[in-house]
């Protein structure tokens, strides 16, 4: 054997990546007996689920069917999510008498903050023996039954390895493609990666226009690629953003259009006919701030809209305001990318595992799990509800 790999200790299970999947998955393996290591290079575990939900961690989504998630296998998902549902979190929450709340559309929150999830999952572990190794990289992997792990705290075999590294989005948190060369090193497939859940960028006339109403937030539908959700949007300096943004970016392609109905619900042109009639004399900019955000109606009355007074607006002028207002077309210039994302689209392809055990079909007791597999949900707590769910049946494999 090489020196090099020469283990100076053994575990049953060795799990790369400390995050929300390899917490769960070295729960769950620690359960059953297991001799768990769980790694993670950086200095503590579990940093997004920290900065998850603005800091109180949407740690999952009452409504997480299979059907929400992306994938180019959209079955891939069915078991996992089916075998460890919403509910199971939630008992696990609240065994560990944690307050939480919903936000909306099924979101579920912490009352306090995303430290009480991080900790409740490390007690967890550590009942259930894990031991949990920080600052600690991968220099080296290979499989010689067992793996064999060069590390740079010491060499370690262990009879099954689980990948649980995650994707590429939010680089600052260490976010590397780790994953994604060891399923290519074992011979498994990686479908392209992209940005998921992350704002719009633009250039030219609409950036001056989204810089001047940065901060501004407006309720909408907004829909591409026939997929529409309804949320608010935010102008930033650099574009667009908002639940509803980072919602359609995942549906997005460079070169495809952004439609947005900024009055969702609204029928506008009776009420602006009947404006006409009962204000005739008030600028159409007036009418307009009484419907969106005034900042946003003196912006888009000025640069877009024929801002006169309601007396003298033809039909082809409240056809312009329709459209500009219910069917307000955007090409975006493309995505802030990896560095704001929230999630990895793409990535291990799914038909080189097992959707029961999530484990490679051609290599033994490799396991890959969480963000680094082509599973990708919307904003809401469906990516958490995927990490704890193919973590934890992995778990019962390993």
């Amino acid at each position: 054997m090489n020196d090099a790999f020469s283990p100076s200790e053994r575990f049953d299970v060795a799990i790369i990546g400390a995050g929300a999947a390899g917490l769960m998955c070295a729960i769950e393996a620690g359960k059953r007996g297991r001799r768990v290591l769980l790694i993670e290079h950086a200095d503590r575990p579990g940093k997004k689920i920290i900065i998850s939900g603005g800091g109180r961690c949407n740690f999952t989504n009452l409504y997480a069917t299979p059907d929400d998630y992306l994938s180019q296998n959209l079955r891939f998902c069915v078991s996992a999510l089916s075998r460890y549902t919403p509910y199971d979190f939630i008992a696990l929450v609240e065994k560990h008498r944690i307050p939480y709340h919903e936000k909306k559309l099924g979101q579920l929150f912490c009352d306090g903050t995303s430290q009480a999830i991080l900790r409740m999952l490390l007690d967890e572990c550590e009942s259930a023996r894990v031991t949990l190794r920080l600052k600690c990289s991968i220099t080296a992997i290979r499989h010689d039954s067992p793996f064999l792990l060069d590390t740079t705290l010491g060499p370690v075999a262990a009879d099954s390895l689980v990948i649980a590294t995650g994707g590429l989005s939010i680089p600052p948190m260490g976010a590397t493609g780790f994953a994604y060369d060891v399923a290519r090193q074992f011979g498994l497939g990686v479908t392209p990666t992209r940005a998921g859940l992350v704002p719009f960028t633009f250039t030219g006339p609409f950036l001056d226009f989204c810089n001047r109403l940065s901060g501004v937030s407006i309720p909408c539908v907004v829909t591409c690629n026939g997929v529409s959700f309804t949320e608010n949007l935010l102008f930033t300096h650099r574009g667009l953003s908002g639940p509803a943004i980072l919602q359609i970016s995942s549906h997005w392609r460079p070169g495809d259009y952004v439609v947005i109905d900024l009055l969702p619900g609204l029928d506008l042109l009776p009420l602006l006919k009947e404006q006409q009639t009962a204000q005739p004399k008030k600028e159409l900019v007036t009418i307009l701030s009484a419907l969106l955000p005034k900042r946003f109606a003196q912006a888009i009355c000025e640069t877009a809209l024929p801002n006169k007074p309601m007396a003298h607006l033809s039909l082809k002028d409240m056809d312009t305001v329709i459209s500009a207002l219910k069917r307000w077309t955007l090409s975006p210039h493309g995505t802030e990318g990896y560095r704001t994302a929230e999630v990895t689209l793409g990535g291990v392809d799914t038909t080189g595992l097992s959707s029961k055990t999530m484990s490679a079909l051609k290599t033994p007791n490799l396991y890959f799990i969480g963000e680094a597999v082509d599973v990708t949900g919307p904003l809401g707590g469906y990516n958490f509800q995927w990490a704890w769910a193919s973590g934890y049946c992995a778990g019962q494999y390993t």
